[in-house]
């Protein structure tokens, strides 16, 4: 990738599904669904909404910089990377892909 092409949201979801766990549950952040959406703009930033599995998740803040620190370092030419953590909709198991709910064994 040269210095003036951005990454696309998927490049940047690609990024963070290969190299962020969940430190709990020893799986990708993106197949259990925390990933809720990624916007990059010509202003060189990606904007990245998420979630945790609970609001007192205790591995909050460490994923959350895993994200940003996965994704600019990635990703040098962004400027900016800010993770804005949601709770609506509120996670739940069936936002997980079916890859992870087999994984855990949730049917």
């Amino acid at each position: 990738m040269s210095d003036n092409t951005l990454p696309t949201p998927d490049e940047v979801r690609a990024e963070i599904k290969a190299n962020v766990r969940d430190p709990e549950l020893m799986m990708n952040i993106v197949d259990l669904g925390l990933i809720y959406d990624i916007e990059v703009n010509s202003e060189r930033h990606a904007d990245i909404t998420m979630t945790l599995t609970s609001p007192g998740c205790p591995a909050g803040p460490e994923i959350i910089n895993n994200v940003q620190r996965t994704t600019h370092n990635a990703f040098p030419n962004l400027d900016e990377v800010n993770v804005h953590l949601v709770w609506t909709p509120f996670w739940n198991p069936e936002m997980m892909s079916d890859d992870a709910k087999d994984e855990l064994g949730i049917f």
